[in-house]
């Protein structure tokens, strides 16, 4: 197996690029420490004819990520062509889930896509500080909380996000 080192990022390309083309930038200029899977450059073609070989490409970017990442939009609990069947992946896999709300939400809501709703997943606004302190946290604490057999949503105090500036 090869060694997982990357952060898988799914989100509605069609309404949300804007905010990963924002993490992009972060990245570059911030030197926000984030080593991106691009799910949506890999075929910008959606026929359904090829749905299949998209999901095998996918499948292929899964390997080597140790978490995922989901910009949750007005639109993403609808989309279940791909980022559905991502989340599924991800649960499947044990991969940690962080949940980015994009309407800077600290925790799970309305937009939530339902098949992480009563998952292990940390919700947390779009804002770097706390996206990067998530990056840095949420795999260890996911594992630890997954050993002891926790389930359902979390989110980090108030405190946290105080030190952050937030």
């Amino acid at each position: 197996m090869s060694y997982r080192n990357k952060t898988y990022i799914a989100f509605d390309g069609d309404k949300d690029m804007h905010y990963y083309r924002l993490m992009t930038a972060w990245k570059a200029n911030d030197g926000f420490s984030l080593n991106f899977h691009d799910a949506h450059e890999l075929n910008s073609a959606r026929d359904s004819s090829q749905e299949e070989s998209i999901k095998r490409q996918l499948r292929e970017r899964f390997a080597n990520s140790k978490l995922l990442i989901i910009l949750i939009g007005e639109s993403t609990r609808y989309l279940t062509r791909f980022v559905k069947w991502e989340l599924e992946v991800a649960l499947k896999l044990g991969l940690p889930i962080l949940a980015v709300n994009l309407n800077n939400s600290r925790s799970c809501d309305s937009r939530c896509p339902p098949i992480i709703k009563n998952e292990l997943v940390v919700y947390v606004p779009f804002k770097s500080a706390i996206i990067e302190y998530a990056l840095d946290n949420w795999p260890a604490e996911f594992a630890h909380l997954r050993n002891q057999g926790k389930t359902g949503e979390r989110h980090y105090v108030q405190q946290i996000y105080t030190r952050l500036g937030l």
